[in-house]
């Protein structure tokens, strides 16, 4: 099998076939909360770090007012092009997670798989809350998931799991390669295995996430006043089954409130 050094996030069409297959679940839930915990009727959204859009498309098919925005050029075109073919607008643009403003506030925002942790420091993690404090209505609700650094070393360091559409197929592998807790890096390698009625290929890539643990997390989350904690979930996305946050709880996802 031929291998191939590259940025995962250049290649788009891959990357959503890998992602894109929670996007029911991860919709589901999130307007259950929408439901539960919003005081005003969730109309308007908007999601940072959007990718190729896995989100974004469903809830602008399901009649949401959405927007997004990343680095990745390529996983914007990719995004754009999929909103355009559903015949909606081309709603998401790119720029900065810990950088931007909305035209018009939105009711809420969310930031669902890890992407959150691609942000190097404290100081970028800080800005980030303050444009999502800065783009919600009062009131606003935020979703952010992520993985916690667990007092207790994890088990599994590893996983792997396939997709498939149509005649393409992709199988992801990702490990932690290691962990600096004083630096506050995770250093994480991905590859994918690309089949096609014709040809197959691997991938490979390497990532950087910033560490947080349970005390670092509500650290952060304390230095954006306008935003307070209104429950916690973990990767099940069960509306009916809150988390009791420990030192060891890894997969989590925060719903905060704009006040």
């Amino acid at each position: 099998m031929d291998t191939i050094a590259g940025h995962l996030y250049d290649y788009p069409k891959y990357y959503d076939l890998i992602f894109g297959s929670d996007w029911a679940a991860e919709c589901h839930f999130l307007q259950s909360c929408f439901k539960k915990y919003s005081k005003r009727p969730v109309k308007r959204l908007f999601e940072p770090a959007c990718g190729t859009g896995r989100l974004v498309v469903q809830f602008a098919k399901s009649g949401y007012e959405i927007a997004g925005n990343d680095l990745n050029e390529k996983a914007i075109a990719y995004c754009n092009a999929r909103l355009k073919r559903a015949g909606l607008p081309e709603s998401t643009f790119v720029g900065d997670m810990a950088d931007f403003t909305v035209k018009k506030k939105v009711d809420a925002v969310f930031n669902m798989i890890n992407t959150f942790r691609h942000l190097p420091t404290e100081k970028t993690a800080e800005a980030h809350f303050r444009c999502v404090a800065d783009s919600l209505n009062k009131g606003g609700l935020f979703f952010l998931g992520l993985h916690l650094t667990p007092k207790t070393p994890p088990k599994c360091t590893s996983e792997s799991w396939s997709a498939t559409r149509g005649n393409l197929s992709v199988v992801s592998n990702l490990w932690s390669i290691g962990t600096d807790l004083k630096k506050r890096e995770e250093r994480i390698g991905v590859t994918y295995d690309v089949y096609t009625p014709t040809k197959q290929f691997r991938i490979t890539d390497e990532t950087v996430f910033r560490t947080y643990n349970v005390e670092q997390m509500f650290s952060l989350i304390a230095s954006e006043p306008r935003l307070r904690v209104v429950e916690m979930y973990d990767f099940r996305y069960d509306i009916n089954w809150p988390i009791d946050l420990t030192n060891d709880t890894e997969d989590i996802v925060y719903v905060l409130q704009r006040v």
